[in-house]
């Protein structure tokens, strides 16, 4: 079977197609027969090095595909069903292999393979960013970062039908109506106004109660900028690079504000929030208040250019690798 590796870390070009061998699946396991995998901003972490992997490694925690064999002392589980998974274990850009079951989620006929590849991890994302991190109320106006993205699109979608209003940023007039279309209310184009001025003009001055912020450094300062007093600020992810030291003092003269560095996988430590977490998320999806949108396919051997397009921005929505 093909898989893709790499035994060290850097840019695209370490990443490499190679033949694996994929045993009968142990205890507790399930093979599992890919038939799509998401393409995720995390990934191009574990293969630059900023989130640490032993090596060789594998690369991607998301896809889905069908059951082929069930390992012992699994239950709940048949050849033929058909799953998905947005948490790992790492090693998802491979055409077949062996997963815990307890970490699988069956998928329902109403979801396709490539929307349940595309879904899982970023909706999952979404559903614990505006449920648990902050549970945002119907009325509020929030702040987003790369709104035109795979997480902020969905989260865009998702807040709209919990009747939030989203103030979207995006780096290019180009993705201004993809972010509009996907539910903001205001879309600024942080390339050329001032995301902070905005914000206070929409919001007569007071600032928003939460910032998503999946941008990293170069966001970082702007968002705090965009609080109200005490608001909270969410910092979720690198795409610009990670967030370096900060002096805690800013928090207080900035109107005693929070930050947060928050992960999935701490918020589906266990079985049990896994699926609960999942079980909101396919609710969402199957009721169309939510649709994924793959907005670009690769096949697995050209994931080498999926990471290059990712990284230069060229992309919007959801990306997949088709085994």
């Amino acid at each position: 079977m093909k898989a893709i590796k790499f035994s060290e870390t850097g840019g695209p070009s370490v990443m490499k197609l190679v033949d694996v061998d994929v045993p009968k699946p142990g205890p507790g396991q399930l093979r599992v027969r890919q038939t799509a995998i998401g393409l995720n901003y995390i990934d191009t972490y574990h293969r630059s090095g900023l989130y640490p992997q032993p090596l060789p490694s594998g690369i991607g925690l998301e896809a889905a595909g069908v059951v082929e064999e069930v390992g012992p002392g699994v239950k709940g589980f048949k050849p033929g069903d058909r799953i998905a998974y947005g948490t790992g274990p790492i090693g998802s850009y491979a055409e077949v292999r062996n997963l815990p079951a307890n970490r699988m989620v069956k998928i329902p006929k109403a979801i396709s393979d490539e929307t349940a590849a595309g879904m899982m991890l970023k909706g999952m994302t979404v559903r614990y960013l505006l449920r648990a991190t902050y549970k945002v109320k119907r009325g509020e106006t929030i702040l987003l970062h790369a709104a035109a993205g795979g997480v902020g699109q969905i989260l865009s979608q998702w807040a709209k039908a919990l009747g939030v209003k989203v103030i979207g940023t995006v780096g290019s007039d180009s993705k201004m109506q993809v972010a509009k279309d996907q539910g903001c209310t205001w879309v600024i184009n942080s390339s050329t106004e001032d995301v902070v001025a905005r914000v206070k003009d929409i919001t007569n001055g007071k600032g928003v109660p939460v910032v998503y912020d999946g941008v990293g450094q170069a966001t970082f300062m702007t968002s705090l900028d965009c609080l109200k007093p005490r608001g909270l600020m969410v910092s979720f992810g690198n795409a610009s690079g990670p967030v370096k030291a900060f002096d805690l003092g800013i928090l207080s003269t900035k109107g005693s504000l929070y930050v947060t560095r928050p992960t999935l996988m701490s918020y589906t430590a266990s079985d049990e929030e896994l699926h609960e977490t999942a079980d909101d998320l396919i609710e969402m999806i199957k009721s169309g208040k939510v649709k994924i949108p793959v907005n670009q396919r690769y096949a697995l051997a050209d994931a080498v250019k999926a990471h290059e397009d990712l990284e230069a921005r060229r992309t919007t929505g959801t990306t997949i690798l088709i085994p």
